[in-house]
């Protein structure tokens, strides 16, 4: 996954502001893309993985919806 230089700075003054609004610290540039980086490695292809994940199972119940309207389609037969 590749973020855009937008989303990078963004993501970086994410950070930045969480250091200082929740741990009371200054965090400094090398350390913000470090931990984006970090994220990036490690974080993304879990987020991603779960993404697909979370796609098959709708796919999957969409799949289902489709068969059971697609019976409700069928016609009585008289004999």
């Amino acid at each position: 996954m590749k973020l855009s230089d937008v989303q990078k700075e963004k993501l970086k003054d994410e950070i930045k502001s969480f250091y200082l609004d929740v741990r009371g610290e200054e965090i400094g540039m090398i350390e913000q893309m470090q931990l984006l980086e970090l994220f990036e490695e490690k974080l993304a292809p879990i987020i991603y993985n779960k993404a697909l994940d979370d796609g098959k199972r709708w796919f999957g119940q969409m799949m289902e919806n489709v068969e059971s309207d697609y019976y409700t389609l069928y016609k009585e037969e008289r004999t």
